[in-house]
């Protein structure tokens, strides 16, 4: 792969695993330092075999603990990733999960967890993340000033009943995105969003793990094949470099098809 990042610090937050985790090989791979973060102690083995295969492959990164959702650890990530490196290039808003309930039975606890990693999460990081590309401004790594990817989903479109917390948040994910990419693209500061579709991931094991269960999810997939987090972290790599320049406040869907509708390929 080109270097097309190099020189470049990348926070990719919720790296430890699934997409995260291969987004954050990928902008190795394309020259990229790379910060992985990972939420709590637990995490940490996760997140270090994510480095050591990193390393391995000739990049180089940390790892690093912190709860997105929480202010305080959020503003500490970033003041240290700065006093360490010199300054963030790059943030992927990744970190994200569900708590899936019927909407009558869905809890309290259930929504705010959600709407607290998915969404304030998101806030917290960018706003840290943009502070330090307005203080920095435009070098002779790149164009912008700084790049922000907000990983949304295809449910930022797609109702999906049975998580409706998980919906808000990505659908509230996009005009965030699309609000403050209008607000800094005076500044060179370039935000967009990758809506992944069905990524082959621990996260949606059930729905792909027997063949019947792929054999059902591929009936929601024109392409006719299920994502791979290579796939989202190619996405990524563009998406930071300097051939998509022009290229601000787009939700930039990597879904094999899945947003278009094809319960109607044969005419409904």
């Amino acid at each position: 792969m080109d270097k097309k990042l190099k020189g470049q610090i990348a926070i990719i937050t919720g790296a430890s695993s699934g997409i995260g985790a291969g987004v954050a090989k990928t902008l190795s791979e394309a020259g990229a330092t790379v910060v992985v973060n990972h939420p709590v102690a637990a995490t940490k083995d996760a997140a270090e075999a994510v480095l050591t295969e990193i390393k391995n492959g000739g990049g180089t990164g940390i790892t690093y603990q912190c709860d997105v959702s929480k202010e305080d650890e959020v503003i500490k990530m970033f003041a240290d990733i700065v006093a360490q490196f010199g300054t963030v290039d790059i943030l992927i808003n990744n970190a994200g999960l569900q708590r899936d309930s019927p909407f009558e039975k869905m809890t309290l606890e259930q929504w705010n967890f959600v709407i607290g990693v998915n969404l304030t999460g998101q806030f917290l990081c960018a706003r840290e993340a943009i502070k330090e590309f307005l203080r920095r401004g435009v070098t002779e790594k790149s164009k912008a000033a700084g790049k922000i990817i907000c990983m949304s989903s295809v449910h930022e479109v797609i109702p999906w009943a049975g998580h409706a917390n998980y919906a808000a948040s990505k659908g509230g994910i996009m005009l965030m995105m699309k609000s403050i990419a209008q607000e800094f693209a005076p500044k060179k500061i370039r935000i967009n969003s990758i809506c992944p579709g069905a990524i082959q991931t621990p996260i949606n094991k059930s729905a792909w793990d027997t063949p019947q269960a792929m054999q059902s999810l591929l009936t929601l997939i024109p392409y006719q094949r299920i994502g791979q987090p290579e796939d989202i972290g190619n996405t990524a790599v563009w998406l930071c470099s300097d051939d998509a320049d022009y290229i601000t406040g787009a939700s930039i869907f990597v879904d094999g098809g899945m947003t278009l509708y094809p319960g109607f390929s044969t005419n409904g």
